[in-house]
C-alpha cells in the first residue's frame, strides 16, 4: 500500500467503522507485528505465506465476531503474560507512536509525515521525541537500525 502501512490502514478503518472486524494479511512475519496490531484493534493477523484454508478459517472466525490468532501468536501472547516488561521496546509504543516510529525508520521526513497523517509538524516532532525516549534511542539512524534488526522494515 503506497504511503500507508498496515498500522495506518487499521487506524483509518477503525476510525470510520470501529465495530468492523479487520483481518490483517501481511508479508511481514507475525512475530513482529501480530501482537501490536491485535492490541490496536485488528481481529486477526496472518502471514501471506499461510495455507489458503487458514485464510478461510480466519475470515469465518472474525465474521462471527471473534478474534483469530495462530498458535504462534497465542504462544507470544502467553509468553507476554509471564514475561512482564521483557517485551521488545517497540511494543511499548502507542498506536500513533508506532506509526511515527516506522515512518521515521523508513526515512520519511517529518514534514511529509505531518501532511500525510493530517497532523502538525510540531505534533509529529512530539511523537518522535516520545518514541526516542521510550526506546532509549538518540537519532533517526538508531531508529532505522533498531527497525531493521528487529525485522520491522526491510
Amino acid at each position: 500500500m503506497p504511503d500507508y502501512s498496515g498500522v495506518d490502514a487499521l487506524a483509518a478503518i477503525k476510525a470510520r467503522a470501529p465495530d468492523l472486524p479487520v483481518l490483517i494479511l501481511s508479508g511481514f512475519p507475525e512475530e513482529h507485528y501480530a501482537v501490536t496490531l491485535l492490541r490496536q484493534g485488528a481481529s486477526g493477523y496472518l502471514n501471506k505465506d499461510c495455507d489458503p484454508e487458514e485464510i478461510v478459517k480466519a475470515i469465518r472466525t472474525v465474521v462471527r465476531g471473534r478474534k483469530y490468532i495462530t498458535a504462534g501468536v497465542a504462544e507470544r501472547l502467553a509468553d507476554g503474560l509471564s514475561a512482564g516488561d521483557e517485551k521488545p521496546l517497540h511494543e511499548h509504543l502507542s498506536e500513533r507512536e508506532l506509526q511515527v516510529f516506522l515512518r521515521l525508520a523508513k526515512g520519511e521526513a517529518i514534514g511529509h509525515m505531518a501532511v500525510s497523517m493530517s497532523l502538525s509538524v510540531k505534533t509529529v516532532s512530539t511523537y518522535r521525541t516520545r518514541v526516542m525516549e521510550k526506546m532509549k534511542l538518540e537519532s533517526n539512524s538508531d531508529l532505522t537500525y533498531y527497525a531493521l534488526k528487529n525485522g520491522l522494515i526491510q
